[in-house]
């Protein structure tokens, strides 16, 4: 008897403590958002060149001579070498997938390699030249353009601003709505992306001439805010 007694008072321990740690937070909890709108002072283009022939070989010659053509090509507009990586380099085999009649599986018909290179932008007055520049060059394969900043630090110190002025006033509204007065702040923790991001109705595809739309960019930034509940209420 005396032995069950000790194991119902280590549950009721256990028991007691699991709930004081998931019990909930006393105060008022919110999350605040700041979004910062800026004109881009930089664009990154992943651009390159797609090969189909006969052979693998063939295939490879050709992307490899149309991007060192390429490469040279951003040397002469001024783009700084760690301002180029590769982000794709590919070969693979054509497959003829018409239906045979004796079941065999399709054929290779050739072969298709690829390299793209990743390109940072810095002047954007130059922008629609170099693309001109690496078209003429070869370059047959797209795959984004994006609009930035090189430094988003101050937009960022902006919109964190935005996003505590957010909260707290989100605060404030739901004190005065339960008829609290607002505390002191007993707890923030910041969720932002320091990644400028697009406008929607900013992006814009390449025209026939180069001609793109460069639109704004916008920093955002997330709080989360815990305020006390001030005594006497």
């Amino acid at each position: 008897m005396r032995l069950m007694n000790w194991v119902a008072l280590a549950w009721m321990a256990g028991a007691g403590l699991v709930s004081a740690q998931q019990g909930p937070e006393e105060g008022i909890i919110v999350t605040g958002q700041g979004t910062i709108a800026a004109a881009p002072d930089m664009a990154t283009i992943t651009l390159g060149v797609t090969e189909e022939a006969e052979t693998a070989k063939a295939a490879m010659d050709g992307v490899n001579a149309a991007v060192s053509a390429i490469l040279t090509q951003l040397d002469a507009q001024g783009v700084a070498a760690k301002d180029r990586q590769t982000s794709r380099f590919y070969l693979r085999p054509v497959h003829d997938n018409r239906a045979h009649k004796d079941g065999q599986p399709p054929r290779i018909t050739g072969y298709q390699a690829g390299n793209s290179v990743a390109v940072k932008v810095r002047d954007l007055d130059r922008l629609g030249a170099m693309m001109d520049a690496v078209i003429d060059e070869g370059a047959n394969d797209f795959n984004g353009l994006d609009f930035g900043l090189q430094d988003p630090k101050d937009a960022l110190a902006e919109a964190r601003k935005a996003a505590v002025a957010d909260a707290t006033e989100r605060a404030r509204q739901l004190a005065e709505a339960a008829g609290v007065k607002l505390g002191t702040l007993i707890r923030m923790t910041e969720n932002s992306h320091a990644q400028p991001k697009m406008f929607e109705s900013a992006r814009m595809g390449m025209a026939m001439d180069s001609a793109v739309a460069e639109g704004e960019v916008e920093v955002r930034a997330q709080v989360s805010m815990t305020f006390a509940i001030a005594p006497g209420q």
